[in-house]
Order: C-alpha cells, then structure tokens, then sequence
C-alpha cells in the first residue's frame, strides 16, 4: 500500500480512502471528523478529484491532530 497517514510526521499505512490512522483520526475532534466524512465523495480517492470542501475539511483535521501533538500547522512559517 503506497497511502499513508496525513497526520504530519505520521508514515503509517492505511487504505486510500482513509485520511488518518486510527490513532491520528480520534484525536480529531469527532465535528471534524463528521465534516470530513459529510464532504467525501465515495472513489474521490480514485479519480483524484476531491471537492474544495473535502480539501478543507481533512485540513482542518490535519491541523487538528497538528494542535494536539504540538507540531507547526501547515501553513505556518517555522
């Protein structure tokens, strides 16, 4: 499997549909976690065309996880 974890730093396989690992994925705070579930779009992982809303939504979550580990956010300068 070449899909990994979005959690930054994170290197941990899981299936293309799946934005985080488990462990990363239940630190996002579950109204994230509904956003990104209520924006996917089922084989966007295939055709490669997630909506804007989706990109925002596994952002927020990213960050999130980001927050609770204590790592630079993306998109903030180091």
């Amino acid at each position: 499997m070449n899909h990994h974890c979005h959690a930054l730093r994170c290197t941990t396989p899981v299936p293309p549909k799946m934005l985080m690992c488990k462990r990363h994925w239940y630190m996002v705070p579950s109204h994230m976690r509904n956003a990104v579930w209520a924006t996917y779009v089922p084989g966007q992982e295939v055709t490669k065309t997630p909506t804007l809303d989706y990109l925002e939504a596994a952002m927020a979550a990213i960050n999130a996880v980001a927050d609770a580990e204590g790592i630079a956010r993306v998109g903030d300068k180091k």
